[in-house]
């Protein structure tokens, strides 16, 4: 099967490493949680000073009601591709030019409608102008020069997506601990207050992210409230992020092994609440609103263990966009899509990069894998993609992936599972437990003794009524060496006999055995075997003529 070459060459795991420089002292006291200004701040400082948010705009004397209401019908504005931008397009540039055709401006009239702008180099820590935190960004920077010249990233990414028609959102990774192994990202509070963080150096959480700060904290919990209200302020955003998944680590009880408790869930409850509240006030004032998108597990259960209450929070319309997925995926994408149409919000799946090893990562980084990853979530009834750690804007996918009947004429590969479900042990003490999808890769094989049968699923976006008639589907086992007692069935279609090719056995499968959606794959291995096959990997390949 033609490849085209793998997205991981567009995928920054960590970023361009920023010298985290602290141009603000950070209060002690609870309560007192902005960082004082630094005089590289002072003259933006005093020409923004914000208004409190009111219950009535100036403009159109708009009132949090009719929030409410507008963010109603705003959060189903269409969105084929959302973008996620880390922010670390801000260090090398040397150029307001060079920053936004970094990673900005060739996604202009492509697939992507809608932008998620990270300035979040840890908590705390940001490479944006913020009243609230202290600057990331080091002399020298790009961020850095956007503020002597009186604007930041921030602003700047804002003005250039509305220029464009592109909806823009900045994005607050809520727990952010890349600080755990670089320290000059590590923001000067942490230090000064280690109290208010999860862990030491010498006790270290499951998570092993000790820097990881502790929510129960008031404290914390107001200096993030507090960094969201000053963006919300002063910053023409359609919408805020808060991206739980960086990282999943914000009570000690789930962090050492427990579930959290009801206290621990009740304090976070009540941060959303207040950054709810004081959205829609803001948007009030300003006469539009802005609306809240979070990135979470997408498993009920799972989340409230770590302290994230989901289901209250839909409950209580506090979020207007759901992203689901990230590091790991624990439910069917059908599971979350359910809950968007209970609780009437858009749901959007988290296609981050592959953290398997290996091969096994490059097989699953390709753009026909994106394709087939796009496509199974189309299928499934999302509203749109959501791509997380892939930058190139000149890459394919941004005019692919966001309409599903182009993807149908694309050739894709599809795996059983695209991540491993290793974070969801390592963030939460028996996570594996909420893992509803099968699982076939590397680390979870599958395993036949002679006259003996198993079975697996496979999410497929296409069937034998949408590919092309010239379209072939093989499927592929990857096994030590060829097994000629192997057979295959389709839903419940034989294949005929398989060919060994470089490690794989290989079926031809008709097109018209597929459906969109669920596919069983049952392998038998015959009573007359030579001894136990270990099939490591799966793979259904659809090839189309391009």
């Amino acid at each position: 099967m033609k490849h085209h070459p793998s997205v991981a060459g567009a995928v920054m795991l960590c970023g361009l490493t920023a010298v985290a420089i602290a141009l603000g002292a950070t209060a002690a006291a609870e309560g007192n949680a902005e960082a004082g200004p630094a005089p590289l701040w002072k003259a933006q400082w005093q020409l923004q000073k914000p208004t409190a948010g009111v219950d009535t705009g100036p403009d159109g004397g708009k009132t949090v009601a009719d929030m409410q209401k507008e963010r109603q019908r705003a959060r189903w504005r269409t969105r084929r591709i959302i973008f996620t931008n880390d922010g670390d397009d801000s260090w090398r540039p040397e150029t307001k030019e060079e920053f936004l055709n970094l990673r900005t401006a060739p996604l202009v009239g492509s697939h992507v409608d809608t932008m998620f702008y990270a300035t979040t180099q840890s908590l705390g820590n940001h490479s944006h102008n913020s009243r609230a935190a202290e600057l990331s960004a080091a002399p020298g920077t790009m961020a850095h020069r956007f503020i002597e010249q009186g604007t930041d990233n921030l602003e700047v990414m804002v003005e250039f997506c509305h220029e464009n028609d592109i909806e823009v959102f900045w994005s607050l990774r809520m727990n952010d601990t890349h600080d755990y192994s670089n320290e000059t990202m590590r923001p000067r509070w942490k230090s000064e207050h280690p109290e208010y963080l999860i862990g030491t150096p010498e006790k270290k959480p499951r998570c092993y992210t000790w820097t990881s700060a502790d929510f129960a904290q008031p404290w914390v919990r107001t200096k993030v409230f507090r960094i969201v209200r000053d963006v919300c302020e002063r910053y023409d955003v359609d919408g805020i992020e808060l991206d739980f998944f960086r990282h999943l680590c914000y009570f000690k009880t789930p962090s050492y092994g427990g579930v959290a408790t009801d206290e621990e869930i009740a304090a976070m409850t009540d941060l959303v609440r207040r950054i709810r509240t004081m959205a829609d006030e803001e948007g009030a004032r300003r006469g539009r609103p802005i609306l809240i998108a979070m990135r979470m597990p997408d498993s009920l259960e799972y989340a409230r263990a770590l302290g994230l209450d989901l289901q209250t929070w839909l409950e209580e319309d506090l979020l207007d966009i759901l992203v689901v997925g990230g590091y790991m995926q624990l439910n069917p994408w059908e599971y979350s899509v359910g809950l968007g149409k209970k609780y009437g919000v858009p749901v959007y799946p988290s296609l981050d990069e592959s953290r398997h090893k290996g091969d096994a990562m490059k097989r699953r980084m390709t753009l026909e894998a994106y394709r087939a990853r796009a496509a199974e979530a189309w299928e499934a009834g999302m509203s749109g993609i959501y791509v997380f750690n892939v930058f190139n804007p000149l890459n394919p996918l941004w005019n692919e992936l966001g309409d599903p009947e182009k993807l149908r004429g694309l050739s894709k590969s599809y795996f059983v599972n695209y991540r491993t479900v290793h974070h969801a042990k390592q963030y939460l003490a028996g996570g594996e437990q909420y893992v509803g999808i099968p699982v076939l890769d590397p680390v979870s094989p599958m395993v036949l003794e002679p006259g003996t049968s198993t079975a697996t699923r496979i999410n497929v976006g296409d069937d034998g009524s949408t590919l092309p008639l010239t379209a072939r589907v093989i499927l592929r086992l990857e096994v030590a060496e060829a097994v000629p007692g192997l057979t295959v069935r389709v839903n419940a279609h034989a294949l005929e006999a398989g060919a060994f090719d470089g490690g794989w056995m290989e079926y031809t499968v008709p097109a018209s055995a597929l459906v969109r959606g669920g596919n069983d794959i049952a392998v038998s291995l015959g009573a007359d075997a030579a001894g136990t096959v270990t099939v490591s990997d799966l793979q259904l390949c659809v090839e189309c003529e391009e």
